[in-house]
């Protein structure tokens, strides 16, 4: 059992670096008015969180602090797919680049979701 955790925290922790790095890539592309630069800067804050916050979880020194940083990884998922829709829904940036990006945003805090369900002992 530890050895399949081991590798879902890699995994995670390796799906939100690259995602991280989507977003940079993305952002880099759109052009640089006022509002892009606010929802943008938004954006990167709260998506490259996503990762940061899975960093610290497992450095946590205890398992209060492990729920801590993985609840603020969750809601830091949810904040990215807000920012996302946000783009989308105004037309500043291409649908079908956002749709990929926003998938995997999901992706990311479904897994998230159900990690939070197990450590509250609800799954």
């Amino acid at each position: 059992m530890q050895n399949c955790n081991s590798k879902l925290q890699i995994n995670i922790k390796l799906r939100a670096y690259k995602f991280s790095l989507a977003i940079i890539r993305f952002l880099s592309h759109l052009s640089k008015n006022q509002t892009n630069q606010i929802i943008s800067n938004q954006l990167l804050r709260s998506a490259t969180s996503i990762g940061a916050n899975i960093i610290e979880a497992q450095a946590a020194s205890s398992r209060r602090d492990f729920k801590n940083f993985m609840n603020h990884s969750l809601k830091s998922a949810n904040e990215t797919k807000y920012w996302l829709c946000l783009l989308r829904d105004s037309n500043i940036a291409p649908t079908e680049q956002i749709e990929t990006i926003l998938q995997e945003a999901i992706e990311l805090s479904k897994i998230l979701g159900s990690s939070m369900l197990k450590l509250k002992g609800r799954r």
